[in-house]
């Protein structure tokens, strides 16, 4: 009977280790969005690198309301010598404050997009997706100062994310 009760406690433990490392809580976003004032240009400072901005500096994404229900949203950055752009939509999720967005560049495929960070004068966001496989750092600016990059980085960390993964956007885009 000790030894059944042994492994019972051991199975149980193990079921609970596992659950608590593969259940992490979802990062939170802000509690509200202003899209009109999120509209705009963003200079992409830093990222998770990603398979579909492979190759990429310069990088930026332009955010226009439409009054159809979603959000235009242009992605465009320099590769091979080259601009490239790529255009989509996102939607705001329902009851999110309009921090949460499904972005949709190939259809009928849609991305998380949720805003973790913001600054109260939209001069910087830090934006990512719930199982934090993605992440940027975002700015009004090409270049940001580094006591408040370094402030958003401890954001991000604080939030689960493995910030040892981000990688500087080159924003020099004079070559």
């Amino acid at each position: 009977m000790n030894t059944f009760r042994r492994s019972l406690f051991l199975f149980s433990m193990f079921v609970f280790m596992t659950l608590t490392l593969f259940c992490k809580e979802r990062p939170t976003t802000v509690e509200r969005v202003n899209l009109n004032f999120y509209a705009g240009t963003w200079y992409e400072i830093a990222l998770f690198p990603n398979r579909f901005e492979k190759g990429c500096s310069c990088t930026s994404a332009e955010y226009s309301l439409t009054g159809k229900g979603y959000v235009t949203v242009i992605n465009r950055c320099m590769r091979g010598g080259k601009q490239t752009s790529i255009t989509g939509k996102a939607f705001v999720v329902k009851n999110s404050g309009n921090a949460k967005l499904k972005v949709q560049f190939f259809w009928p495929f849609r991305g998380d997009y949720w805003i973790l960070g913001l600054a109260n004068d939209y001069s910087w966001a830090l934006v990512g997706s719930p199982n934090r496989k993605y992440l940027w750092i975002l700015a009004r600016e090409r270049v940001l100062d580094e006591k408040i990059y370094d402030s958003i980085v401890q954001l991000a960390r604080e939030k689960g994310f493995d910030t040892s993964k981000l990688v500087r956007t080159m924003q020099d885009c004079t070559h």
